[in-house]
């Protein structure tokens, strides 16, 4: 179960502020979210120099991201809470789909190569575990590879679930704060790292029998989702709790429910 931040200089803050107009205040947290990646590619040039012309696209599918927001009116000392209502919505709803543009990538191995994908984040780190049809290729220096096939099949498509870390940023601001009811309106986005993808060309592939010996393979590198892409929340209507001023508190959850964020004090309702 996370625990609350509500830190003793943050309640000091806020009590020393209660009174003051409406504001949005904005919160975030840093989790690692599943994501589906299905990519879909045919080739052509197989034969040719400098290499097969490569065709790629596909889409992304997202875990999901909710929000929890508590609302309490005893709030005894920092560390004891009660807690009088909550509220929760989903943001971004689980299979929420992400474009990965169309493209061209040029390969560099002609003579109807063997091609390899491989996923990786925008430091160049494998995000996929290894999925090959035959033997192991000691002399291949990239891992974490799945194996297409050879060129001249002409189209191949991948689908793997991947995790990959994502910052989750709300803008929260309030509406009524009194005896009959609190209510508060929440906006925001998640951003999302890298994703690319190392398509790797090789005329040697031990896991099939390649024909050749030894045969150092090229891989040409192309972006799938760019670091830093965004993902806006829903529309959420007001969501709302107990009157009389309460303190609010957020957790972000994932696409099952699970809390991915310590409990977030944002303080007096009067204060959003």
């Amino acid at each position: 179960m996370m625990k609350k931040t509500a830190m003793v200089a943050l309640v000091l803050a806020v009590l020393g502020v209660a009174g003051v107009a409406h504001a949005t205040t904005t919160v975030s947290a840093t989790f690692q979210t599943p994501v589906h990646v299905q990519t879909s590619m045919t080739t052509s040039g197989c034969d040719n120099s400098p290499g097969p012309k490569v065709t790629l696209q596909g889409a992304m599918s997202l875990g999901g991201v909710g929000v929890q927001l508590l609302f309490e009116n005893n709030l005894a000392g920092t560390h004891t809470f009660t807690v009088d209502s909550s509220s929760s919505a989903v943001v971004i709803p689980a299979g929420q789909s992400v474009t990965i543009p169309k493209q061209p990538v040029l390969g560099g191995t002609g003579g109807n190569p063997f091609i390899s994908i491989q996923f990786v984040d925008n430091h160049n780190n494998p995000l996929s575990n290894e999925i090959f049809l035959g033997r192991y290729n000691h002399n291949n220096p990239l891992s974490n590879e799945i194996f297409l096939g050879r060129c001249v099949q002409g189209l191949f498509n991948t689908s793997v679930d991947l995790s990959i870390p994502a910052t989750a940023t709300a803008q929260v601001s309030g509406g009524s704060c009194d005896n009959h009811g609190s209510t508060i309106s929440l906006s925001g986005q998640m951003s999302l790292t890298g994703i690319n993808a190392n398509l790797i060309f090789s005329n040697n592939d031990n896991r099939v029998g390649g024909p050749h010996q030894n045969t150092r393979p090229t891989a040409v590198s192309v972006v799938l989702i760019p670091a830093g892409q965004t993902v806006q929340f829903a529309k959420q209507p007001p969501l709302g709790g107990v009157g009389g001023n309460p303190w609010i508190f957020l957790t972000f959850l994932d696409g099952r429910g699970q809390p991915v964020s310590d409990q977030i004090l944002l303080g007096r309702c009067v204060q959003l």
